[in-house]
């Protein structure tokens, strides 16, 4: 199912992109799966995803663990206020992502905290998404 991963990415990415209120936050980058140098802040980065058979005797299916970084170099409230912003654009995901089906899309945990070394804060959004 790694091109279930790939649609729900790319899904992931049209969504940010396509919400004015948050793009005009994190400027022209984006949303993005690697680090950018140089790096702008704040940022949202697409951090670990995990993939695991979620297939049933009448169809395949997946469970998708994804992480979502959001970078600030202002403070925390700015990195975790990118995750509530992401959940909203999240919301509207299409239930149809080139050839599978998204049944459902959650927010599992987030957790942030200060990077000392780099002086930046990041939040670190764990969500759960089921494909088939």
């Amino acid at each position: 199912m790694t091109n279930a991963v790939n649609a729900l990415l790319a899904a992931v990415q049209q969504a940010v992109k396509a919400d004015a209120a948050l793009m005009a936050v994190l400027g022209p980058q984006g949303i993005s799966d690697r680090t950018i140098r140089p790096q702008r802040f704040p940022a949202l980065v697409i951090g670990s995803v995990e993939t695991r058979d979620f297939s049933t005797s009448e169809a395949d299916g997946a469970e998708i663990l994804l992480t979502l970084e959001a970078w600030s170099a202002v403070s925390r409230r700015e990195a975790e206020g990118l995750v509530t912003e992401f959940r909203r654009v999240a919301d509207g995901l299409p239930e149809m992502l080139d050839g599978f089906r998204l049944v459902n899309f959650r927010h599992r945990r987030t957790t942030s905290r200060r990077e000392v070394k780099a002086g930046l804060f990041v939040a670190e959004a764990g969500f759960r998404a089921v494909v088939e």
